[in-house]
């Protein structure tokens, strides 16, 4: 629902324990074949998703509007570039081999790289930002 108007954005169902484990059991599926890319094909792949954001970035922000109740400008200007930059950031990082990298990539933030793979992992991340 538009919080500024009530009016209906979209419907998606509610989901459940058995809608996780489906997801769970998808992504646990694909695990061998992605551990099995290339450092390329990963980076080619969050590179895609981040050409993706940019050519929709103006609905996204539409969307996210509508849906939250933000200033548009503020999902466009701010959030959208910041997220996109993030996948290229880690685009780049997935093709760096070595075992860990610490700097400043965003001011006034320390950032650390560790590569431990741990297969499939779920987040719940929060409701009003990307």
């Amino acid at each position: 629902m538009n919080p500024a108007n009530g009016e209906l954005i979209a419907e998606m169902p509610l989901s459940g324990e058995e809608d996780v484990n489906r997801a769970v059991a998808a992504a646990k599926g694909a695990f061998q074949g992605w551990a099995r890319t290339t450092p390329g094909e990963r980076a080619g792949a969050l590179n895609k998703l981040a050409d993706l954001l940019d050519e929709h970035a103006e609905e996204l922000s539409d969307l996210e509007a509508a849906d939250a109740g933000k200033p548009r400008n503020a999902f466009f200007e701010d959030e959208m570039p910041f997220m996109v930059d993030n996948l290229r950031f880690f685009a780049g990082t997935g093709r760096v081999m070595e075992g860990k990298a610490s700097a400043e990539f965003v001011d006034n933030r320390t950032s650390l790289i560790r590569r431990e793979p741990v297969g499939v992992v779920g987040q719940i991340t929060p409701w009003n930002y990307p």
